[in-house]
């Protein structure tokens, strides 16, 4: 099993880099919609979201991505014009009202969880490249030295009605990961920020990794699954893997743009 993510990470990650770095931003508008397509798929299968409401919702997680990218100030009327839109798909296409508040309401969170958190990486991609590569190494350093750190010295559970293999020990781990991925970024394709800027960066994408993980962990307790899906071997589904991103993305964002690194 360990094999198996060591190889894909070793294929996807280069592969990662330089479409990133080396097209414009508007192949990474096609990439996120691409995944978070298929999260937001994920999603409503773990909670039963069939039929009209599913495929209306997963347009809309799409149209939303556009949207946002290309006209951003049509952004709230056409989130809104969605939330409309999926209550009056469940009305006219499923007469029996029970779990109608249900239905809807997993399938508006989809759209805010998904597709609406994904949005702050493309204000990112438009202030540089390189700050989705800084936001993923930063991810990436904090799930491995989370894994590392809680798997070696790890005892006391972080929250173990959640996620019971995460320790507190696993989540400093985490954060420090966050530190050294931002650095690595800093020294290498991003040396304009600060050692300073870089430490806060760091551990700010280090905390929120935990969070974003901690919520999907919650969401599949409640629907009863194991992964999101089993889409990528020895990873579980698309949605287990943006999980930390969801969160981490605007954190990065909201920082960077506050402390004035990025307009």
């Amino acid at each position: 099993m360990h094999l198996k993510r060591l190889v894909i990470a070793l294929t996807l990650v280069p592969l990662f880099y330089i479409y990133i770095m080396y097209l414009p931003p508007n192949y990474f508008l096609f990439l996120i919609v691409f995944f978070s397509t298929i999260a937001l798929a994920e999603f409503y299968a773990m909670f039963k979201i069939e039929g009209p409401v599913k495929y209306t919702g997963i347009l809309l997680g799409a149209l939303l991505l556009f949207v946002f990218f290309m006209a951003k100030d049509l952004f709230i009327n056409t989130l809104l014009l969605s939330v409309l839109t999926v209550m009056g798909m469940r009305l006219f296409t499923k007469r029996d009202p029970h779990s109608s508040l249900k239905d809807i309401s997993a399938a508006v969170l989809g759209l805010l969880y998904i597709p609406g958190l994904l949005t702050f990486q493309l204000n990112l991609v438009k202030a540089g490249p390189e700050w989705v590569v800084l936001l993923y190494a930063s991810i990436w350093a904090s799930d491995s030295m989370a894994y590392y750190v809680g798997s070696g010295i790890g005892k006391r559970k972080l929250y173990l009605e959640i996620s019971p293999n995460k320790t507190v020990a696993g989540a400093v781990g985490s954060v420090l990961g966050g530190i050294l991925g931002a650095a690595l970024i800093k020294s290498t394709i991003l040396d304009q920020i600060s050692v300073y800027h870089t430490i806060i960066i760091g551990s700010a994408v280090g905390f929120t990794t935990v969070i974003g993980d901690l919520v999907e962990s919650m969401f599949k307790r409640d629907a009863g699954v194991k992964d999101s899906s089993n889409i990528i071997p020895g990873h579980g589904g698309v949605l287990d893997k943006l999980d930390s991103a969801t969160f981490a993305g605007p954190a990065l964002y909201w920082l960077s743009t506050g402390l004035g690194l990025i307009n």
